[in-house]
């Protein structure tokens, strides 16, 4: 799976997951983005002219909150039920 990089402002957060969001999360983070770089890529799917997030919202987070416009990740496809 390769990784590529996406625009933050593309990023769909469905209703579900931003209720999951820790602001202190993201401040700590933020700090270790700084230190170390971005270790993991987000995940996210191919919606309608968006990318939706699956996995990654602190990270996506974090990214907004040091002013960054791109973050890596990988596009996983939808599941069919």
């Amino acid at each position: 799976m390769r990784i590529v990089d996406i625009p933050l402002d593309k990023i769909y957060v469905p209703a579900a997951k931003k209720k999951t969001l820790d602001l202190e999360k993201v401040e700590t983070l933020a700090e270790d983005i700084l230190e170390n770089g971005l270790q993991r890529p987000i995940y996210v799917r191919l919606g309608k002219d968006r990318y939706v997030l699956q996995e990654g919202l602190h990270r996506v987070e974090a990214m907004k909150l040091l002013g960054e416009t791109l973050i890596e990740g990988h596009i996983v496809q939808a599941q069919r039920h």
